[in-house]
C-alpha cells in the first residue's frame, strides 16, 4: 500500500544547486498519479544517481509562481510513493500518458504556461498527430523519400482512389499509440469478394471479405466510429520465419542538445498480428540478425547504419515542423525486399525499450539532455 506522507525537502537539497527535474503526469483519486509507475522509479534512481533531484509531479500540484511543490517521492526499500515539498524544478520532462488527459483544457492551458516560461524548460510538450507527423516530413526533400503515400480517409471516393494505385493500404487513427485500431485492406480482383478488412484486436486480428467498395466502406465507418483515420501504402516488409518484422528506433539529445541515436531495436510480428507491438503478439530480436537473414552481412550493415542516419534525419525535420523543443523519440521504420527504408510511426513519449543496454542508455540521456537543459537556462537567465 503507498503512503501519502507530506515532509519538507531537507535544507541542505533546497539551497544546494543540484538540478531538478520533475516528471510530470496528471492525478488520479485511487492511484494518487497515473502513468508507469516502474519507469518513474527508474527515472527517479537513475536521476539521483547522477546528482539531480527528481520526483513525480501532478499537473494539478504544479504552480509557476511557487518556489516549492508537493509531489511525490519513491522509496526504494518500501516501493512506495510519499508526498514531499520539492523545489521548483529546473525541467519538466512531460509524461502524462494519455492523450484525453493531456487535451483537458486545464492541461493544455498549464503545458502552454510552461512552454513559454522563463523559469522552467518542459519538453516532450505533448503526444503527436499522425496527419501532422506525414504533413512535416513531407515538406522536406530530405526526409521526402522515406514517406509511404498517406491520405485523409474522408470518403469511399478518396479510398477507391488510393486502392487503385495502392492496392494494399494500412487504416491508422490520426491519435492512436500502440497498434490500437490498425487496419489493412487487400485488393485483389480475381477473387468473388476482392476487398479484404483486417482489423487489429488484442494479440490477434479479424478477417472481413467485401464483395464491394461500398459494403467495405460500411464496415470501415462502422469500425472508425467517427475517428479521424489516413490511409497508408502498404510496404511489403523484410520477413524472419515468413513473419514480418521493422526496425525500432530510439533518438535522444545528448549532452550538447544534439540528437543522437540511443538504440535500434528490432519487433517480429505476431504469428496472427498485423503490427509488431510486443503487447500485440510481437516478438523482440536482434537488428542485425533479421537483417542479415534477408539480406547479405555487408547489404545488413549498410542497412543499418542507413537506417541511423535516416532516423536522425527524421527526428530533426520532426522538431522543426513541430516548433516545439523536442529531447525524445522513437520511431518505427519499415525495410522493405530491396533493402528501401520507410517511416511509419513516432511516438514523442517513447515506452521502454527492453533492451537492456538502450534501457540504461536512454535514462542516463534523459539526464544529460536534463542539465544541457538546466545550464542553457541558467546562461539566459544571467544574460550570458
Amino acid at each position: 500500500m503507498e503512503s501519502v506522507i507530506l515532509e519538507e525537502y531537507s535544507r541542505l537539497d533546497l539551497t544546494a544547486r543540484r538540478p531538478v527535474l520533475a516528471i510530470l503526469t496528471i492525478e488520479d483519486e485511487v492511484q494518487l498519479f497515473r502513468g508507469n509507475r516502474s519507469n518513474f522509479a527508474d527515472l527517479i534512481l537513475m536521476g539521483q544517481s547522477m546528482g539531480f533531484i527528481v520526483y513525480v509531479l501532478t499537473v494539478k500540484n504544479l504552480y509557476l509562481t511557487r518556489s516549492q511543490l508537493r509531489g511525490f517521492a519513491y522509496e526504494e526499500e518500501s516501493q512506495s510513493w510519499k508526498l514531499q515539498l520539492f523545489p521548483f524544478p529546473d525541467i519538466i520532462y512531460n509524461r502524462i500518458p494519455q492523450r484525453e488527459d493531456e487535451l483537458l483544457p486545464s492541461v493544455r492551458k498549464k503545458l502552454a504556461a510552461c512552454a513559454k516560461s522563463s523559469r522552467v524548460k518542459l519538453f516532450n510538450p505533448s503526444f503527436f498527430n499522425k496527419w501532422h507527423l506525414f504533413e512535416w516530413l513531407k515538406t522536406a526533400h530530405t526526409t521526402k523519400p522515406f514517406i509511404p503515400c498517406t491520405r485523409k480517409l474522408v470518403s469511399q471516393v478518396g479510398l477507391g482512389r488510393m486502392l487503385r494505385t495502392h492496392p494494399y493500404l494500412y487504416l491508422k487513427p490520426e491519435s492512436g499509440k500502440a497498434g490500437n485500431g490498425i487496419m489493412t485492406i487487400r485488393v485483389n480482383g480475381e477473387k468473388e469478394l476482392p476487398y479484404r478488412l483486417k482489423i487489429q484486436e488484442d494479440k490477434k486480428s479479424a478477417t472481413y471479405k467485401c464483395s464491394s467498395l461500398s459494403k467495405l466502406w460500411t464496415r470501415i465507418q462502422k469500425q472508425t466510429a467517427g475517428e479521424a483515420y489516413i490511409a497508408q501504402q502498404g510496404i511489403v516488409l523484410a520477413a524472419f520465419n515468413e513473419r514480418r518484422f521493422d526496425l525500432r528506433a530510439l533518438v535522444q539529445k545528448n549532452g550538447r542538445g544534439q540528437w543522437d541515436i540511443t538504440g535500434i531495436g528490432a519487433r517480429v510480428a505476431g504469428s496472427s498480428s498485423i503490427t509488431t507491438h510486443v503487447p500485440r503478439g510481437g516478438s523482440i530480436e536482434d537488428p542485425e540478425k533479421l537483417l542479415i537473414s534477408s539480406f547479405d552481412a555487408d547489404l545488413a550493415r549498410r542497412i543499418l547504419i542507413r537506417t541511423k542516419n535516416t532516423a536522425l534525419l527524421i527526428a530533426k525535420q520532426i522538431e522543426r515542423g513541430s516548433g516545439a523543443i523536442l529531447g525524445e523519440m522513437s520511431m518505427d521504420l519499415g525495410i522493405d525486399s530491396s533493402g528501401n527504408i520507410w517511416f511509419f510511426e513516432a511516438n514523442s513519449k517513447p515506452m521502454k525499450f527492453d533492451e537492456p543496454h538502450i534501457r540504461k542508455k536512454s535514462l542516463e540521456r534523459i539526464f544529460h539532455y536534463g542539465l544541457f537543459l538546466t545550464q542553457k537556462n541558467a546562461e539566459q537567465a544571467g544574460g550570458a
